[in-house]
Order: C-alpha cells, then sequence, then structure tokens
C-alpha cells in the first residue's frame, strides 16, 4: 500500500529529510517517508512516557493535572534539543495521567515545531477505530504532518469494563478493529462487516491527511502471532523489551523483516522501546531511578504476580546487554549503538518516565539524550 495520497510526493511533504545527530534534518540528505527504513549507519531517537505519576516532596502524589502540564514541558525540550519522536501512551488507572493521548498531542502540535507526534501505544480494542483515526488526523494537520500512532492491546486491561467490553472478546475486539482502522487509514470510501459494531457501506471518514497516509505502527511485546499479524498490514513494528536482552529479540526482528517480503510489502522501520534514564554518571542516573524503578517493578509485579526485585535484578538490568538504558551518555550511547549492530533497529525511543522520578530528573535525561546520547550515537555508527 502507498504510504502518499494520490497525487502526493516528496515536494508535497509526503516524507521529512533524515535527521543529523539528535534529530535535526540534515541539509542535502535524501527525503524519506515518515517510517521508511533509515540505513544502515543511523538510528533515530525518540522519548515516550505514560504519564507516570510524580510525588511531591512529602510523598505525596501529584494531581493528574499537574503532571499533564509537566508533560508539555518534556515535549517542549525533547523537541528543542532535536530528538526525533515524542509519544504517549494511553492508560486508564491512578499512577498514569495520558488517558486521551491525542488530547495531549494536540497541545503539544502548538508547542513544537519538528518533532514526531504519537502515541505509545493508542488500545485499540477499546476504542473506536473510526474515532481514533479522525483525532490523529486532526492532530496531523494541527502539526503540520508530524502525527503517527501506535496501535496494541495495551499491557493492562482496566478499558475493558470502563467503556463496556468484555474481556472474553479480547482477541477478536481487536482483529476486527484493526481490520476497519487498515480500511479507514486508506481514506477512500470505506465496506466493512463484522461482529463487534454495525457494518459500513461506502462511507468516507473525515477529516483527510493532507499529504500522506497517516503513518500507522503496531507495538508488539514479543510473539510470533502479533510480529505476523503487523506485517500482513505491511505497518511497521515496534518492540516493547522492558526485561531479559534486547538480542533476544532477533529471531522476532527476521520473522518481521522475512514475512513483509513474503506478503509483497515495503519494507518499514523497525523499532524498540525500553525504559531508560541519562544523567552525567553512570552512578548518578542508577542512584537517581533505581528506588522509583524499584517501586514501580515491585507495585505492578504484586498486581502480576512476579516475585520481589532488588537491586542485583536492577543493576543486571543496565549492563550492556540489558533492558534498561541507564547511565551517562556515553554509556547510553554505546547501549544504543550495540542495540543497532545486534537488531539492525531503524528507531529506539526511550520510556524516560519511571514511577514517581522527579520532573527535573527527566528534564535533564531529556536534555541529555538529545544533546549528548545522539551526537554520540551518530558518531559511533558512522565509525
Amino acid at each position: 500500500m502507498s504510504e502518499e495520497l494520490p497525487g502526493a510526493g516528496a515536494a508535497a511533504g509526503a516524507g521529512r529529510e533524515p535527521a543529523a545527530p539528535g534529530g535535526t534534518p540534515a541539509s542535502g540528505a535524501t527525503v524519506l517517508g515518515p517510517t521508511e527504513p533509515v540505513g544502515t549507519g543511523r538510528i533515530l531517537i525518540g522519548l515516550n512516557t505514560f504519564g507516570d505519576i510524580g510525588e511531591h516532596r512529602d510523598g505525596s502524589p501529584q494531581s493528574h493535572a499537574q503532571v499533564l502540564r509537566q508533560l508539555l514541558e518534556q515535549a517542549e525540550l525533547a523537541d528543542a534539543v532535536g530528538l526525533h519522536a515524542f509519544g504517549v501512551g494511553e492508560h486508564h488507572r491512578k499512577d498514569y495521567a495520558v488517558s486521551a493521548p491525542e488530547v495531549f498531542l494536540a497541545a503539544a502540535a502548538a508547542r513544537t515545531t519538528r518533532i514526531r507526534l504519537g502515541s505509545a501505544v493508542t488500545v485499540l480494542s477499546s476504542d473506536d477505530p473510526i474515532r481514533v483515526f479522525q483525532r490523529f488526523s486532526t492532530v496531523d494537520a494541527l502539526s503540520n504532518g508530524r502525527a503517527e500512532v501506535m496501535l496494541g492491546r495495551g499491557s493492562f486491561v482496566e478499558s475493558f469494563p470502563l467503556f463496556g467490553l468484555d474481556l472474553a472478546d479480547y482477541e477478536v475486539l481487536f482483529e476486527e478493529k484493526l481490520e476497519l482502522f487498515d480500511k479507514v487509514r486508506t481514506q477512500k470510501p470505506v465496506h466493512w462487516e463484522g461482529r463487534t459494531r454495525p457494518a459500513l457501506s461506502g462511507l468516507t471518514v473525515y477529516p483527510p491527511l493532507e499529504r500522506h497516509l497517516l503513518p500507522t505502527w503496531i507495538g508488539v511485546g514479543g510473539t510470533p502471532e502479533s510480529v505476523l499479524r503487523c506485517a500482513q498490514y505491511g505497518y511497521p513494528i515496534i518492540f516493547a523489551i522492558i526485561g531479559g536482552q534486547p538480542r533476544a529479540f532477533r529471531p522476532l526482528v527476521d520473522l518481521y523483516r522475512e514475512a513483509m517480503s513474503k506478503y509483497g510489502h515495503p519494507m518499514q522501520q523497525v523499532a524498540t522501546h525500553s525504559p531508560g534514564h541519562v544523567a552525567e554518571t553512570d552512578e548518578q542516573a542508577r542512584e537517581e531511578l533505581f528506588p522509583h524503578w524499584l517501586k514501580l517493578r515491585n507495585k505492578l509485579g504484586a498486581e502480576r504476580g512476579w516475585g520481589p526485585a532488588g537491586r542485583g535484578e536492577f543493576d543486571a538490568m543496565c549492563a550492556p546487554e540489558g533492558a534498561l538504558y541507564v547511565g551517562s551518555p556515553e554509556t547510553v550511547a554505546r547501549k544504543i549503538a550495540l542495540l543497532k549492530q545486534n537488531l539492525g533497529v531503524d528507531r529506539f525511543d526511550l520510556k524516560y518516565s519511571n514511577g514517581p522520578l522527579p520532573h527535573s530528573a527527566m528534564m535533564r535525561s531529556i536534555e541529555l539524550l538529545g544533546t549528548a546520547v545522539a551526537p554520540r550515537v551518530a558518531e559511533l555508527l558512522a565509525g
């Protein structure tokens, strides 16, 4: 499927110039579409967050409203330091502030100029595919073509009872809604029939995008079935790597590329998402993050039946082959370069919010990621 609208080309803004270190467009470079692979010597670096609820000095939780206002400051800074993308995840629980990603992204569109703005992820199973498209096409208009959506089933299920859905329909809801979304995304009259909502016969969805089809990713946790579904639709893929070793995902990355070829789709970007934190030194980064990581890890662990974590697990995940990107700019840069070497990915998104990590520490982490880590990664890959 073409990623451009009929009659739209690079001159009309269908693609963006590749980014130089940190994400700034490189003068004279070939124009790429928003999700075209970037090649062997580059990797795009972005951010994502769930809007984790922070704490005041006395340990009391911040309000959701305060966290959302802080998120806008974080998005502005990410744009100012030249990072590639800023994504916000949809959740419906008290420990995360973002339940309506597109509303936040519309506000961020008015406060930024270059950075791509997306979800991480949109829980399509419990939403209406037509409304999802309309909201993101609106963000695309307000941001002058910088919107993207990441679709997924989410790692939590609070949205199902909230919106009156049956968890027994978990699989069919996602399958049918993804099929409908894909038809809506073409911006042609929609003909669709299923069992989870009334059929559509020749209706057109507005507003359309001006230049290209809506860049649409599928977020996966690591099952071959999810990878093959993504390849079936020809969408770019992002792997959530939150534990173990990133290199273990190589078979799934290879499966995606093989399946894309089998289905006859042009190759799309492969990305990964992992938690992390950047500070001036390795010791500072670890000490700043550890208590907040531990609090979040054990809270989720208690909900999901995991055993309690400790410092040993944290330090192992911070090692060069682990899934936490924590350390000085040099350490984190080398780890991202190793990720490129091991998986050949086009993009890395750092989940920079981790439990009640303070806003000031997150702002410094964002600044270092754009001004120190990204240029160093570019040097390492060029060498």
